[in-house]
């Protein structure tokens, strides 16, 4: 029964094949466009989401079920897409980079450049990438990992000790997005070379500390951003400095992260000067705990810029919710004397130009930190 069955299933092959049309799906076009293909013969409706814009795209089919859509010229740089067939959001199935979220997945794909960018490979020694699993207390006892990059030469100069970079990522991320859409283990890698950047140890804990389906936190609950800051200042940093050979000082710390790890990184580094005196915010959401977590170093500018050794804040021009809250926190900045740079440019929500703003802030950390 079972070598008929065989038999059966040997004979239908070729069928089968001849039924599941041959996609490529990207196909990275030499002028900076790609086309994007599903295989959907009896979808009535297909939309591409993806992150370069802020509108679904509608995909055509042809006479073999596959829909597709062509889009671009993109600057170079990675970006992340998803399908909707007939109301089912999905990756890309025949596309093997999957971007992994808090909740769902999209896919991925990179248009090069020309000559390789900062947050590509280029020929410089590569430091590690380390995924660190950790029971958080804070967390009741939940099982969380965070990544951490460590700079070339790490494992061998055994007596160094490196300044901290605690880098956050957005909304409906993980711990792994800097690096799998990031890539900003190359960006180090390349600046270190070109001694553009200290070396430094890069820590990247996953920012959800509220399940992302339930929000920002419920009503009468402490809020995402508090919670975050309860695990990451209880759990996260006493367990690197424990694991991994760190300076001392807040001198040696710094904070910054895009969109949601935007925000968190405002809220709490202003409210911890004692722990960090670099901040960062790359195209961040509006602090919901502004006006009280800021209160006291808006009340004292003076010593406000007597601590802090960087205050960065940017955001693209295409990003209409995340600019304002930019340009607000900036203002705001401003009216009390708060020493800052604010830096504006073209781009949208994504890591486009988070990969730019990075490149632009990192030169700006632990210059003298020992």
């Amino acid at each position: 029964m079972i070598a008929k069955q065989a038999l059966l299933l040997a004979a239908a092959l070729p069928l089968l094949a001849q039924s599941v049309p041959n996609v490529v799906s990207p196909e990275v076009l030499p002028d900076h466009r790609v086309t994007l293909r599903i295989a959907a013969p009896k979808a009535n409706d297909v939309t591409l989401t993806a992150d370069w814009t802020a509108a679904a795209e509608k995909l055509t089919k042809d006479d073999k079920g596959v829909w597709s859509i062509t889009v671009g010229p993109l600057p170079p740089s990675s970006y992340i897409y998803s399908f909707t067939v007939d109301g089912v959001i999905m990756a890309d199935p025949v596309n093997p980079r999957i971007k992994l979220r808090a909740r769902g997945s999209g896919s991925l794909f990179e248009i090069p450049a020309d000559q390789p960018e900062m947050w590509q490979p280029r020929n410089v020694p590569h430091g590690k990438v380390e995924i660190n699993w950790q029971r958080s207390a804070v967390l009741k006892d939940e099982t969380r990992w965070f990544w951490v990059y460590t700079p070339p030469g790490y494992d061998k100069e055994t007596a160094r000790r490196y300044p901290v970079l605690y880098l956050l990522h957005g909304s409906n991320d993980t711990a792994a997005g800097w690096i799998t859409a990031g890539t900003a283990n190359f960006i180090f890698d390349n600046m270190i070379a070109e001694k553009k950047a200290v070396p430094l140890i890069v820590v990247m804990p996953f920012g959800h500390a509220v399940p992302f389906s339930a929000g920002r936190g419920a009503p009468g609950t402490e809020s995402n951003t508090i919670l975050f800051e309860r695990y990451l200042l209880n759990d996260v940093i006493p367990t690197v400095e424990a694991s991994y050979r760190t300076l001392a000082g807040p001198n040696a710390r710094a904070i910054a992260g895009n969109s949601m790890g935007g925000e968190q990184a405002l809220v709490i580094g202003f409210g911890h000067p004692e722990l960090f005196r670099s901040i960062g915010a790359l195209s961040p959401a509006m602090p919901r705990e502004l006006a009280e977590r800021w209160a006291t170093a808006l009340a004292d500018p003076k010593a406000t810029n007597a601590s802090l050794k960087a205050l960065w804040i940017a955001c693209g021009r295409q990003d209409p919710q995340h600019l304002s809250a930019s340009r607000r926190i900036a203002a705001t900045l401003e009216e009390k004397g708060i020493k800052h740079v604010y830096w504006e440019t073209e781009g949208a929500h994504n890591y486009a130009i988070w990969q730019r703003q990075m490149v632009e802030f990192l030169p700006l950390l632990f210059q003298g930190a020992k």
